[in-house]
C-alpha cells in the first residue's frame, strides 16, 4: 500500500470501524443512508461486518482458489445494542488476519493485479471502513475525518481497482466508458506531495503517481479528494476543491466510476 505501512493499515481499520459503529448507534437501524441511495444504517452495518469476517477467513485459510472462498456469511446480531462490540470483534479479526506473517502468503487477489492477495484485501478493507465510515457520519449528520495518509492511499487504491483486469471484466460498461483519445486528468493534494495523473487511452484508462500538464487538474486536500471519487461528496459541495480546466471531463469520468456495492 503506497504511502502506509502495514500497521498504520491495521490500525486504520480498526479505528475507523469503531467511528462507523459510533456512527451507527447515533443514527439507528433504520436511518436511510444518504450516499448509499437504498441503504438502511442496519444494511451498512451488516455489509461491513460481513465483509471483513468473509476477508479475514479467505487470508486465515490462505485461499487461492477462487472456487473455494467462503460460503456463508457472519450474522448481523439482531439487537442494535451489540453490533458495536460485532463490528470490533470483525474490525480486529480482518486486522490480525492481516499480520506481518500474511501480507505475501498465497492468497486469492480479487483485483487480478500484481499485490499480493493479502496486500489487496488489506487496503481493500481499509477503504471499505473509511467509505462506508462516511456513509455512517452522513447518516447519523455527524463530520466525517481520514487522515491525508490514508486519504492518499486510498485514492491511488480507488484509481488501480478501476483500472484492474477484474473491473474491466465485471463492469465492462464502466470501463468502455472511460475509455478516450488521449484526454487526460490530474488529482493533486494540497495537503501532501502526492498527484496522479489518469490517461484515458483507446485501450482503457490508465494512471501514475504524476505531476503532469493535464486537459483538467483537480486539487483539494486529499480527504476531500477521496469523498469527490468515491462519490460520497458532489464534486460542486467539497470543501476546498478546485478544478481548472475541461470540467465535463471530471463530471463524465465521475459519472461513469460508481462502485456496485455503494
Amino acid at each position: 500500500m503506497t504511502g502506509l505501512t502495514a500497521e498504520h493499515a491495521r490500525r486504520a481499520i480498526v479505528e475507523h470501524t469503531r467511528r462507523l459503529a459510533e456512527s451507527a448507534a447515533e443514527a439507528g437501524p433504520g436511518a436511510t443512508v444518504p450516499t448509499a441511495p437504498g441503504w438502511t444504517v442496519a444494511d451498512l452495518v451488516e455489509h461491513v461486518g460481513q465483509t471483513q469476517h468473509w476477508v479475514a477467513e479467505i487470508i486465515e485459510r490462505r485461499v487461492t482458489d477462487p472456487a473455494q472462498l467462503p460460503t456463508e456469511l457472519a450474522v448481523l446480531p439482531a439487537d442494535p445494542r451489540e453490533w458495536q462490540a460485532w463490528l470490533s470483534r470483525s474490525a480486529q479479526r480482518v486486522a490480525s488476519a492481516c499480520s506481518d506473517d500474511a501480507l505475501d502468503a498465497p492468497v486469492f487477489n480479487a483485483a487480478g493485479d500484481e499485490r499480493s492477495g493479502t496486500r489487496f484485501w488489506m487496503t481493500s478493507m481499509l477503504n471499505e471502513a473509511v467509505v462506508h465510515g462516511f456513509d455512517a457520519a452522513g447518516a447519523a449528520d455527524r463530520p466525517a475525518d481520514v487522515d491525508a495518509g490514508t486519504a492518499t492511499a486510498l485514492i491511488g487504491n480507488h484509481l488501480t481497482m478501476l483500472t484492474s483486469p477484474t473491473w474491466k471484466a465485471q463492469r465492462p460498461e464502466s470501463a468502455q466508458a472511460l475509455r478516450g483519445t488521449g484526454q487526460t486528468l490530474q488529482w493533486r493534494a494540497t495537503d501532501t506531495a502526492d498527484a496522479w495523473f489518469v490517461e484515458r487511452r483507446p485501450d482503457g484508462a490508465a494512471w501514475q503517481p504524476a505531476t503532469r500538464q493535464a486537459d483538467v487538474t483537480v486539487t483539494g486536500p486529499a480527504r476531500a479528494l477521496l469523498m469527490v471519487l468515491t462519490r460520497r461528496r458532489p464534486l460542486t459541495e467539497a470543501t476546498g476543491i478546485s478544478v481548472d480546466g475541461n470540467l465535463d471531463l471530471v463530471r463524465d469520468w465521475l459519472a461513469n466510476t460508481a462502485h456496485v456495492s455503494g
